[in-house]
């Protein structure tokens, strides 16, 4: 296997050609006739048992030839692309050549872009300043009182605008029941605006245990065109009430480590504080990813944005399993073709590659490495984040791309290290 020639022609396309040995091809071809073999009928033999030189008279000398010269092209592009010199992108197309004592193919593809990229460093972006108001820190407080709270079946305590209830109705129409209109221990936040205009309202007030009626107007647009426009009265019974903890010592030591209130807040704020740098330290690299774009110079091919789109399109269904659903069940529920998915994925993709290609020159320019140390260290990560060995992560993951994603991190903290952040 060897390169013949190349050519590189306009806009980052490549012509070559080069050679299979006739001698790999016809180790590749004696694969082909025993996978396929079983299954071909030959006049005079029994199924399967005709030799090679009879099924090629008798089908044709090339019916094994597309198997074959599937089973060769990988090994044979690889080294050829890499004696050309040429880092491809994409999948290229292959012709036939000849067939004269080696098999000879030609490939038409595209290579990578020539980058230039310049004044990457003093790139001015702006930092969010970080400070936690006491609202903020409420909040996050009100979630965990929200959390261990519990409903009760008795109190004296009036229903009020942002308690949570557990409610019985059954909505009636002229003195008639309507399907649909009948719930039992409804569980539903006043003001949450669930219902139809005008019922929450009506809830405020009640008390645990006594019955009452909430009458309101179906609104004219209502989605059941039966009920649209006309007045319904509900007869409403408030099962319980939701009632938060007291925030205390006592509730701290419960849903804590602390023993105070004045601690727990503490602690709560040196967390949203935390989080929000790492939020503000996000944006500013999303900026700079933005400023490093507009910088780029590059004829970048078509193919690179594709691939990068088909990456985006695999791991939304990878997200989309994950939460129970998959692709196509997706697109049923929302009429969206795979193109249109596409289509709303190609924007971030593109970024995606422009600004790889941007880094990637950045660490070429600066000598960035990637040590083997650190490459393992980055298994060791990837093993951690997702509770599976290093070793299988490396049967997963090519060291070559993790030390392309390391490489991209260098440069980006070359970039950020070197801006004039406000």
């Amino acid at each position: 296997m060897s390169l013949i020639k190349k050519e590189l022609t306009e806009k980052n396309g490549y012509v070559i050609e080069f050679s299979i040995e006739k001698e790999v091809y016809a180790k590749a071809e004696l694969e082909a006739y025993k996978k396929n073999i079983k299954s071909m009928n030959v006049p005079g033999f029994r199924k399967g048992k005709a030799p090679m030189h009879v099924v090629k008279t008798f089908y044709g000398k090339e019916v094994f030839f597309e198997d074959a010269i599937n089973a060769c092209i990988p090994e044979a592009f690889e080294a050829a692309i890499t004696e050309a010199g040429y880092d491809f992108v994409g999948t290229p197309k292959f012709d036939l050549v000849s067939m004269e004592g080696d098999i000879v193919l030609k490939a038409e593809g595209f290579v990578k872009p020539e980058v230039t990229i310049e004044n990457y460093k003093g790139i001015e972006v702006e930092k969010k300043a970080v400070e936690i108001s006491e609202d903020e820190i409420n909040a996050e407080i009100d979630k965990a009182r929200d959390r261990n709270a519990r409903f009760i079946q008795e109190s004296d305590d009036a229903v009020q605008n942002g308690d949570t209830v557990t409610l019985d109705f059954e909505g009636f129409v002229d003195g008639v029941a309507f399907e649909g209109g009948k719930g039992e221990n409804y569980e539903l936040k006043i003001g949450s605006g669930s219902f139809i205009p005008g019922f929450e309202d009506q809830i405020v007030g009640q008390k645990i245990g006594e019955g009452f009626d909430v009458n309101v107007t179906f609104p004219e647009d209502y989605s059941a065109k039966d009920l649209a426009g006309k007045a319904a009265t509900f007869k409403c019974e408030v099962k319980s009430l939701k009632q938060l903890p007291v925030l205390d010592d006592e509730f701290v030591k419960d849903v804590s480590e602390f023993d105070t209130v004045d601690e727990y807040k503490a602690d709560l704020k040196s967390k949203l504080t935390e989080r929000a740098e790492a939020n503000a330290e996000r944006e500013v690299e999303n900026n700079l990813a933005e400023k490093l774009m507009e910088l780029l110079v590059a004829e970048i091919p078509e193919p690179m944005f594709e691939a990068e789109t088909e990456n985006y399109l695999r791991d939304y269904d990878t997200r989309l399993r994950s939460s129970g659903l998959d692709i196509k069940t997706y697109m049923q529920y929302t009429g969206l073709t795979l193109d249109a998915i596409r289509a709303q994925l190609r924007p971030q993709a593109e970024k995606q590659v422009k600004i790889r290609l941007a880094l990637e020159k950045i660490a070429s320019l600066e000598n960035l490495e990637v040590t083997e140390e650190e490459i393992n260290e980055e298994y060791t990560k990837i093993g951690a984040a997702y509770n599976i060995d290093a070793e299988e992560v490396k049967t997963m993951v090519a060291s070559d791309d993790i030390k392309a994603d390391l490489l991209a991190s260098k440069a980006m903290a070359l970039v950020k290290e070197n801006a004039n952040i406000k």
